[in-house]
């Protein structure tokens, strides 16, 4: 691999790029989009609304026997009142009322008129003691991953991810996937500030997918130390910092002029790899080797010095010159045998 070969024609459908400050200004101005949809952000929560599974806290004042009939003593759950899976509830006195899709000031309007028959002005409260109906789920590179509910508080999309702790050693941080309404939303999470994730409010029955990075490699080969395949988790892992865990380049065998950054495409016969090229004899590369970002499936590839080059076919025709001496040296004694 050298520059003067990837430019030639007969190369194949290969682009060489050369790692420029022009060329890095541009790529970040091009990459310089906004990581949220403005749907997200966009989107407030409405008043909850009581579902299935939802467990309420009915309060008549001056009227234990309707708020307590379990006791006093008694444990809220204990006199508290189930929302059936058809959505309705019974209450002493009101009987069956369909609950399901009302919010709590409604479904305490609700009863208070259908007491009016047996009790005189009645002051009646509502809360939710448990929410069953609204939930958001979680899979993936979490430690917890079990469904969290969405109360008459909003949740946001920061509270949903302090509460389910990333596994830092296997987020792929750059690819949160939020699944609402059958859309997905890809959210880098590298990107977005905190005030941000706390402007995202999460709706009941989101689900959150954050990616694993088990398949996010890139692949350092050539003159380094220690040719590897590097793992990363976010979108922020420079080509100094793939050079430095490879253990850089070896100072013997390497030419600082031949290192390459290898780009496949999906469909090579549609568009051309790319192959960009830091000419890192300079000073200022190792500045513009910082600022380059390398993606997953990259290789790295660090090209050896001439003079290695040279050794290296040295080493080869030492073997051989020696076999074809061997070779004549038989001859000589075949031919010389009486």
């Amino acid at each position: 691999m050298s520059e003067r070969a990837l430019s030639h024609p007969e190369t194949g459908r290969v682009q060489l790029v050369q790692i420029t400050p022009q060329w890095l200004e541009e790529d970040q101005v091009a990459s310089a989009v906004q990581s949220v949809s403005p749907e997200l952000l966009s989107y407030r929560p409405e008043p909850y609304r009581i579902g299935p599974g939802d467990t309420l806290y009915i309060t008549v004042w001056d009227h234990p026997e309707l708020t307590a009939p379990a006791g006093a003593q008694q444990q809220a759950a204990a006199n508290s009142r189930l929302v059936r899976s058809d959505g309705t509830l019974f209450y002493p006195y009101v009987g069956v009322i369909k609950a399901a899709g009302m919010t709590v000031d409604q479904l305490r309007e609700a009863i208070s008129s259908k007491l009016t028959k047996y009790v005189q002005n009645p002051q009646v409260d509502v809360s939710v003691i448990s929410y069953g109906s609204q939930l958001i789920t979680l899979q993936g590179a979490f430690t917890k991953t079990d469904p969290q509910q969405v109360g008459t508080i909003p949740l946001t999309l920061a509270q949903a991810i302090g509460s389910a702790t990333i596994d830092t050693t296997q987020a792929d941080l750059s690819n949160l996937i939020l699944t609402r309404d059958g859309q997905q939303y890809h959210i880098d999470l590298n990107t977005i500030d905190r005030a941000t994730e706390q402007n995202i409010y999460l709706k009941p029955g989101d689900r959150l997918f954050l990616s694993y990075n088990d398949n996010k490699e890139i692949y350092v080969m050539g003159e380094v130390m220690r040719p590897m395949a590097i793992t990363f988790k976010t979108d922020h892992l420079s080509l100094t910092q793939a050079l430095g865990r490879a253990g850089g380049l070896d100072p013997v065998t390497s030419s600082g002029n031949s290192v390459y950054v290898i780009r496949g495409v999906k469909d090579l016969a549609k568009e051309p790899a790319t192959v960009f090229h830091l000419n890192a004899r300079s000073p200022a590369a190792f500045a513009l080797a910082d600022d380059f970002r390398v993606r997953p499936g990259d290789v790295v590839f660090v090209g050896p010095s001439a003079i290695t080059q040279w050794g290296r076919v040295l080493s080869q025709l030492v073997p051989l010159s020696s076999l074809v001496g061997n070779a004549a040296f038989a001859k000589e004694e075949i031919n010389a045998t009486p």
